[in-house]
């Protein structure tokens, strides 16, 4: 099946934090493509080029009403603003707090459900290729 006319892309805009600084402004691409379906992926478009971020998209709708995740990713409800979401993002080269509009993400996670229900994601992983992929990586 041919999946790529059903990805929900949306774009929307950011706000990186830093204590001291004024909120910047950061360009973002949110993807669901239902080859990866427990997977979405934030693409920020920065000065130096993109940067991607994937992980669950449980864990996304989770952060919208209670802190949701550990270790690199974290999302949860901005406690100053209930109209904001905040995703942490943790690497080894750095550390940043980025804001949405919750309303954008909510629309985005409701889009993909559209495509791919959830706790249907099972119904959309192609078995027979995901084992080709392992065997070849093998050879």
């Amino acid at each position: 099946m041919n999946n790529e006319n059903l990805k929900v892309t949306n774009r929307t805009t950011f706000q990186l934090l830093a204590p001291g600084a004024a909120p910047a402004p950061v360009e973002a691409e949110l993807v669901y493509d239902p080859e990866d379906p427990y997977a979405v992926a934030v693409i920020f478009f920065t000065g130096s080029g993109r940067v991607e971020w994937m992980f669950a998209r449980d864990l996304l709708a989770d952060g919208l009403l209670t802190p949701s995740g550990e270790g690199d990713i974290l999302v949860r409800p901005a406690s100053d603003d209930p109209e904001r979401v905040l995703v942490e993002l943790n690497a080894p080269t750095g550390f940043a707090i980025l804001s949405a509009v919750a309303e954008d993400v909510a629309e985005f996670l409701d889009n993909s459900y559209d495509v791919v229900q959830p706790g249907e994601e099972d119904l959309w992983i192609d078995f027979d290729r995901e084992l080709q992929k392992l065997v070849s990586t093998i050879d």
